[in-house]
């Protein structure tokens, strides 16, 4: 493998890319005890963190930020300004920081394996973490055993 200064490099390369959005939504926490068993709202904050290694011949991307950005969007949009408890999976599931990082990590391997641009297909997600405020995320991420 040639290096950017045109030497062989001895070792693989590999990219992380990271976009954010956010999304405002109310939620109450099933079997919770306290403040926020009671329906409250927070602007949630995600971000998806992919990873690849083969960047593209012609730009030298790995993938378009725009394209990865699109789908965090079209995922989040099916939250916005909702009742969390009455939306598909939360209805059955609790809407927990936890159980919405799992959800966004899962739909965005289906979402990025289907999309029309090739180069999608060929990142990973690494990570979502969902932020109810600042101080405080959940992270969600498959460890290969």
């Amino acid at each position: 493998m040639r290096g950017i200064s045109g030497k062989e490099s001895p070792t693989k390369g590999s990219w992380r890319l990271a976009v954010r959005d956010e999304f405002s939504a109310a939620h109450a926490l099933r079997a919770y005890k306290g403040k926020c068993e009671r329906v409250h709202g927070h602007n949630f904050s995600v971000e998806l963190v992919v990873e690849g290694s083969v960047l593209s011949a012609d730009t030298a991307l790995l993938l378009d930020f725009s394209v990865l950005k699109a789908v965090l969007r079209e995922i989040l949009a099916e939250f916005d300004h909702r009742l969390l408890n009455e939306t598909p999976p939360f209805d059955a599931f609790n809407p927990s920081s936890e159980n919405l990082a799992r959800h966004i990590w899962q739909t965005a391997v289906r979402r990025l394996a289907s999309h029309p641009d090739p180069r999608a297909a060929s990142v990973r997600p690494v990570s979502v973490t969902v932020s109810e405020k600042g101080a405080q995320s959940a992270t969600y991420l498959e460890v290969a055993n």
